[in-house]
């Protein structure tokens, strides 16, 4: 689906689920650059926090820094990806775009990750079961589209979806195993986010349009209360080992939850994304910008950045670097390159194979795997044919 005016959810071959949804005209798609920004700048926020993970241990203000953008960056994509996302009736391209998009991406990542760990580390025992670093999140996306036409079915699909993910931290038998947790854990903010299309909240309140100025400093205002929060606090956070709780991974008695009302933290914690995501989309560029082409290849950096940062980390080459007031801005700014880097037309054309397969063999319809002239990725940015330059 384009970056829009949003159509009714049985558009291309779907059936419409929202009872209760305002219909909505259709026209002429015209693409929205807020949301390429969006795309680009939660990426950058991926690999910076996956950049100043080893400061962390020597840093109060690294660690900090990692805590606010933990706390929001993974539910903010997960957002954005559900307002892209369709809850009608799949088409069988739709249908095999999940295998081309996000299964066969996985396998192979998996693969290439089996096969570094076991030429640094010795051992590399393939086991797809187990996702390997950033790859989880390539799970979840399958797993929510592949739920979201069920959820749509029901009435109060966001009170569901918020108890899942309270009741699945209390089961310490739901793991990473397939990533499985994470993807229960998230699934508020995916469905929120398909939730807001599907009820045009962000035209009906006209959010894309206009921002006045007492919005914009309470979405800085909130972002530099959880600084200070997290800064202030942190020997209080690094006690309850409050970077695990972020990652919505393990089980509330395994991250010593064992009171009955562990679940209220999960809830506060998701209430905190909320309104950090808020925040920070209040902050998001409306128009485009020299940077906003790159948020249409956030997948390219997504896959790509934890092979250009595995070196540094496994090397200890980012523990006790000091000052941190002269290296954790340069770690920032190292972030933002590498993530415009992996975006680049040249890296698109290496790696495209890797990231986008197109295996017509694997299907009785190979057409089903024929590469269109405009199509979207898995967190739904539709983006011009490769040969197109920017």
């Amino acid at each position: 689906m384009s970056d829009a005016t949003p159509r009714p959810s049985g558009a291309d071959g779907g059936a419409s689920t929202g009872a209760t949804a305002r219909p909505r005209a259709s026209g002429a798609s015209k693409r929205v650059p807020f949301w390429d920004n969006a795309r680009f700048a939660c990426i950058v926020l991926v690999v910076l926090g996956h950049s100043v993970q080893r400061l962390t241990y020597d840093s109060d203000i690294a660690l900090a820094l990692y805590l606010v953008v933990y706390a929001f960056h993974m539910p903010a994509f997960a957002i954005i990806s559900g307002y892209f996302s369709k809850a009608g009736t799949p088409s069988h391209r739709q249908m095999a775009r999940v295998i081309t998009d996000i299964l066969l991406p996985y396998v192979i990542f998996e693969g290439l990750w089996t096969l570094t760990k076991w030429i640094v580390e010795g051992d590399g025992t393939p086991n797809l079961s187990q996702p390997s670093w950033t790859l989880w999140f390539l799970l979840a996306l399958g797993i929510f589209r592949l739920v979201l036409p069920y959820l749509a079915l029901l009435r109060w699909p966001l009170l569901w979806t918020v108890l899942i993910s309270i009741g699945a931290g209390y089961l310490p038998n739901i793991d990473s195993t397939f990533s499985l947790s994470r993807t229960l854990g998230l699934l508020p903010f995916f469905t929120l986010g398909w939730w807001l299309r599907e009820h045009d909240i962000v035209d009906r309140l006209r959010l894309l349009r206009s921002r006045s100025p007492l919005v914009v400093v309470a979405a800085i205002a909130a972002l530099a209360v959880a600084a200070f929060v997290a800064w202030f606090y942190v020997d209080a956070w690094e006690q309850m080992n409050l970077r695990t709780w972020l990652f919505y991974d393990d089980a509330y008695a395994d991250l010593g939850g064992t009171q009955w009302w562990a679940g209220g933290v999960r809830l506060a914690l998701m209430a905190v994304a909320l309104i950090l995501s808020a925040a920070f989309l209040v902050l998001v560029p409306r128009r485009n910008t020299w940077w906003t082409h790159f948020g249409q290849y956030t997948m390219y950096v997504y896959l790509l950045h934890s092979f250009v940062l595995y070196p540094f980390r496994e090397s200890g080459v980012l523990r006790n670097l000091e000052p941190t007031w002269l290296w954790l801005p340069i770690v920032v700014v190292v972030s933002i390159l590498i993530a415009l880097g992996l975006a680049t037309s040249p890296v698109r054309r290496i790696f495209r194979p890797l990231v986008e397969p197109r295996p017509g063999w694997l299907f009785s319809d190979p057409g089903l795997a024929k590469r269109e002239g405009r199509r979207s990725d898995p967190t739904g940015s539709r983006r011009p044919a490769p040969r197109e330059s920017p």
